[in-house]
């Protein structure tokens, strides 16, 4: 009889941040406009970039740029002016060569608030901004690093 080893290889992490309303962030209805909520994925990817050391200086040391080529979100509850905001920022790993980002946005009463994904994909910027259909080599050590990959 076969056991299948289970693998300690962890599949995505996450990081979580804080974000304060600003009201420059809301609308007439004093409410956030949704089209905030995208920024708040940027502020939560940069902090678990900042975090994790993959920030986009990261990948622009190495010659890389990581345009978003799509992006969702769905709305549950409004945050208002003044609001603290949790930003939830988890990284799932993939074969491609590509991040995908998942968000949890909740209220301070820890109310799930807006969730979304993005997809990064990777381009040359040495070059003529190229996609990039291998995963970058400085990216492949990265997953290494914080246990994505064993490879």
């Amino acid at each position: 009889m076969k056991r299948k080893i289970q693998s300690k290889i962890k599949k995505e992490i996450s990081f979580i941040s804080k974000v304060r309303v600003r009201f420059v962030e809301t609308d007439p209805l004093g409410i956030v406009w949704h089209g905030i909520y995208i920024q708040y994925f940027e502020d939560g990817r940069e902090a678990f970039g900042r975090h994790h050391s993959i920030s986009y200086l990261h990948q622009k040391e190495f010659g890389y740029a990581t345009p978003i080529v799509k992006s969702m979100s769905e709305h549950k509850l409004p945050l208002r002016y003044g609001d603290v905001a949790t930003i939830k920022t988890t990284y799932f790993d993939t074969r491609a060569a590509k991040m995908i980002f998942r968000y949890e946005i909740f209220n301070q009463d820890e109310l799930l608030v807006c969730t979304g994904e993005t997809v990064q994909v990777f381009i040359d910027q040495i070059g003529q901004g190229n996609l990039s259909l291998v995963i970058p080599e400085f990216f492949e050590k990265w997953k290494q690093k914080v246990g994505l990959s064993d490879d």
